[in-house]
């Protein structure tokens, strides 16, 4: 059974007449006839009664009348919704992002996705950069944003760009005028960092251990925002991804460049490997393929 035999059917049955039929659907009688013979061969039965002078239904076709109509009114809203997927006037995308990113570049490139896009709905995760990782490979979101993994095990890793870490410090704190500090300067001040599994805590930890130095923590939160008003507060310093800056100094904080070691990582889109994108989430991605390298205004 056929879109094509339904609405022949239909016409037929609506106007009880083939060649009114034949002129709603612009069909000769020879095609509009065979479209309801190949119909009533599917269902077993004969679905119109034809002679010389009238049309009439059957039964069973008075039985298929309203099933018909409904049928091919779920086909049309479903090929309008589709269409409108496709052309981006409606749609739905799940994006999961870090913390450092979810809250300091993604609302910028979001916006202009909105601007372009103002029916397509989007949902962000902000969830930490292995659960990014993760998400994305158990496909329940299309899109991440984090840091490089070590494995592409499941994932492709689309590069945008490299972020330094950079010391934070209370506002009060004889370093916030140095054009740059080392580590050695940082750690006299208590520590405060990110909890665990965070990336951001493992990578500080990671580069340190290469200098033979221990991460000694004092307080630590589980979110970017805790971190940067403790520092605020007097309470110690922390260290975090440069693109988290903006976001330290309206919290009261500031930001200093840090070396010795000097942290830096490789942030991008991670996609699921091999998979392919809906309409809706193949234009995020070149938005934030385009905003998300922009540095900070």
């Amino acid at each position: 059974m056929t879109v094509k035999q339904l609405r022949a059917f239909l016409a037929v049955a609506q106007t009880l007449s083939f060649t009114q039929a034949c002129e709603r659907l612009h069909l000769s009688q020879p095609a509009l006839s065979l479209a309801i013979k190949g119909l009533e061969e599917t269902l077993g039965g004969a679905l119109l009664i034809r002679s010389t002078r009238s049309v009439r239904l059957t039964p069973e076709g008075e039985v298929l009348v309203p099933l018909a109509k409904r049928l091919l009114a779920d086909w049309d809203n479903t090929e309008e919704l589709l269409r409108q997927r496709f052309t981006l006037q409606l749609g739905r995308v799940a994006l999961a992002a870090m913390p450092s990113i979810a809250c300091n570049r993604l609302p910028r490139a979001l916006r202009r996705f909105r601007e372009r896009f103002p029916r397509v709905n989007v949902t962000v995760h902000d969830v930490i950069n292995e659960q990014v990782i993760d998400m994305v490979r158990h496909q329940q979101v299309e899109l991440g944003i984090a840091f490089e993994p070590e494995t592409r095990e499941g994932i492709d890793f689309l590069p945008l760009f490299d972020d330094t870490f950079v010391a934070v410090l209370p506002p009060d704190s004889p370093l916030v005028e140095a054009e740059s500090i080392d580590w050695k300067a940082l750690l006299r001040h208590d520590f405060i960092t990110l909890q665990r599994p965070s990336m951001v805590r493992i990578l500080l930890e990671q580069a340190l251990a290469r200098q033979q130095t221990e991460l000694p923590v004092a307080f630590e939160s589980h979110q970017l925002a805790t971190v940067g008003r403790m520092v605020a507060s007097g309470l110690g310093a922390s260290a975090v991804p440069s693109l988290c800056r903006e976001q330290m100094h309206e919290l009261g904080a500031r930001c200093v460049p840090l070396y010795a070691p000097q942290i830096r990582r490789t942030v991008g889109v991670v996609l699921g490997a091999g998979q392919e994108l809906s309409t809706a989430a193949r234009a995020l991605r070149e938005v934030l393929q385009t905003t998300l390298c922009e540095p900070p205004a």
